[in-house]
């Protein structure tokens, strides 16, 4: 009886089976669209902080994403610190171009579409995200100004800020 006890205590305390140490991904956005239109919102402002808040954290990258690459795998001797410090630096060298190029610069967004994308275990990594603007002017194009998306459980982040 007293194991019933401690069962149906640690299933209250977690939230059910199944529940996970693991903290949902922050800063998201609720659709492709969303999330484009934050880029471009923070762009428009030059806000730095932000655009780094509406990407993946090294712990996110370590917690949600890495268990399921295939980098992960002990077989290719790839150490986690390796794979996240080569993606932030060219991520981070990235937004810095894209905020020279567009910083300040007021974008609506028309559409924003994906060259693929890429199933991983638990999430979706949206790749080469195209977005359709329209400037102030009235003038359409479009801007690479993020390299691709991931999503998770119906949360969108931007992956990263490299753009090639």
């Amino acid at each position: 009886m007293h194991r019933r006890w401690v069962l149906v205590i640690a299933l209250g305390v977690c939230g059910g089976i199944g529940c996970s140490r693991v903290p949902p991904l922050a800063d998201t956005a609720g659709s492709s669209e969303a999330l484009a239109t934050a880029v471009l919102d923070a762009l428009a402002r030059g806000d730095r902080p932000r655009l780094d808040a509406i990407a993946l954290t090294e712990r996110e990258f370590r917690d949600h994403v890495w268990p399921d690459l295939p980098a992960s795998r002990p077989e290719r001797n790839l150490p986690f610190s390796y794979v996240w410090g080569d993606l932030h630096q060219k991520s981070r060298v990235g937004l810095s171009k894209t905020i020279a190029t567009h910083g300040g610069k007021r974008h609506e967004l028309r559409r924003v579409t994906f060259a693929g994308k890429t199933q991983y275990g638990h999430y979706t990594v949206h790749r080469e995200a195209t977005f359709e603007v329209v400037d102030d002017s009235g003038v359409a194009e479009t801007l690479r100004v993020c390299g691709s998306f991931v999503e998770k459980d119906g949360a969108w982040k931007v992956f990263s800020y490299v753009v090639d």
